[in-house]
């Protein structure tokens, strides 16, 4: 209880102290936080994760709630920010403009949560013909030259599901993981074929004096090749969506996002994002060298571990060279 007591105690002063900092810094330097991070930090992740941080941490509701607002209040809620701060916007017209691109992305990052939520919570109906038309898509794109047989076919498996109907393998993404897999193969269509193949292809395994001793030759050369890369393309994609979907729940994309996103972060960007993971999932992959795909939960997670860490890097950019990137750089 002591304990207890003394840490709300510290957690009060510390907050005071700092209520009590930002007002010295304020009249020593005629400018208020909001303004010092705009004039003093580069436009990207960590002008904007600062801003929110700010907003948030604000005494003023009116300031807390700013970064909830609808996209269209937004000019309205600079308005109100300037005048609650007393800031002359004739004079400081830069800062409206930073304030606005900073909270199109933070709103643009909590809506983008409801949309991918939707996506996901929303079942693979088989009933529905869009449902299916996407479905069919994606084996249009990944094996154009192997036209389906029937829509309830073993064929499935050749593209990583785990039967003859796709529609039970997407319960736990729902319709993104759907999305992402026909973006994957619609928009980097050669690169997804790529992976399909590689993911398929045997592994050539060295001969041991045992082994050897107990196969002819031809029987080893039978042997060398049995294992596969090792994983079920579709799958993967669908447990690489689970993987972007909490990285951007927790708030671990806000890096990437609001420094390849000029403005509000869009269901593009997330797809983009998922293609780029997609991609370096399966390099991870090849480099560890798993024995068989009982491994692949380890692997997941030291290559989640990896990617977090790389996020935890305010200038962070995950994937820039994506055309969303392009107008940030040219700002």
């Amino acid at each position: 209880f002591a304990r207890m007591f003394v840490q709300v105690c510290l957690y009060f002063y510390c907050k005071c102290l700092w209520r009590c900092l930002k007002f010295v810094v304020r009249k020593l330097t005629g400018r208020c936080e909001l303004q010092r991070i705009c004039y003093n930090t580069k436009p990207g992740a960590a002008r904007t994760m600062k801003i929110e941080a700010s907003l948030k941490g604000s005494k003023s509701k009116r300031l807390q709630t700013s970064v909830s607002v609808h996209p269209d209040a937004i000019e309205k809620t600079i308005d109100d920010i300037m005048e609650l701060k007393r800031i002359n916007p004739d004079i400081n017209p830069q800062l409206g403009v930073s304030l606005q691109a900073c909270l199109l992305q933070i709103v643009g990052y909590r809506n983008l949560i409801a949309e991918v939520e939707k996506l996901r919570r929303e079942p693979y109906d088989s009933e529905n013909p869009q449902h299916e038309e996407m479905l069919l898509k994606l084996w249009k794109c990944l094996k154009p030259n192997s036209p389906l047989k029937a829509r309830i076919s073993k064929q499935w498996c050749e593209i990583g599901f785990q039967g003859d109907d796709p529609k039970t393998d997407f319960r736990g993404m729902g319709l993104l993981g759907l999305y992402n897999l026909v973006y994957f193969a619609e928009w980097d269509t050669e690169i997804a074929q790529q992976v399909l193949s590689d993911s398929l292809q045997p592994k050539y395994r060295e001969v041991t004096k045992k082994e050897l001793s107990q196969f002819s030759k031809a029987e080893w050369e039978k042997k060398k090749f049995d294992k596969a890369i090792g994983y079920s393309f579709a799958i993967v994609g669908i447990n690489i969506t689970d993987l972007v979907y909490n990285l951007l729940v927790s708030g671990a994309l806000k890096t990437h996002f609001y420094n390849v996103a000029p403005e509000a972060p869009t269901l593009t960007h997330f797809q983009k994002t998922f293609c780029y993971l997609m991609h370096e999932f399966h390099k991870f992959w090849i480099e560890e060298d798993p024995l068989d795909i009982m491994e692949f939960n380890r692997v997941r997670e030291k290559f989640h571990k990896r990617i977090l860490k790389q996020l935890q890097n305010p200038e962070m950019a995950l994937c820039p060279h994506f055309a969303a990137s392009e107008s940030l750089i040219n700002m």
